[in-house]
């Protein structure tokens, strides 16, 4: 249990600057399988990830509901919001 505890206490998220700074985009919030098929749409920043609508992401392989409620989430608390 205390192991449990440390390691809990371990995890974090990224702050989007050290996300920038070290090529870490969405590392710690979704799936690999998300962040790879984001990597092969040349998406590495919020910005670039802003000017899509929600429906063509979801397309992407890898996009789930689950990975999605994660994305907005995030997306919602820093005032971040997919292209309508």
């Amino acid at each position: 249990m205390i192991n449990l505890v440390i390691m809990a206490k371990s995890l974090r998220l990224f702050s989007q600057a050290e996300q920038e700074q070290y090529g870490l985009f969405l590392e710690g919030l979704i799936a690999a399988p998300a962040r790879r098929a984001l990597a092969n749409e040349k998406i590495d920043s919020w910005e670039k990830l802003a000017k899509y609508s929600e429906k063509e992401i979801m397309q992407f392989h890898g996009f789930g509901k689950n990975t999605m409620k994660k994305l907005k989430i995030y997306m919602q608390e820093n005032q971040i919001s997919f292209n309508n």
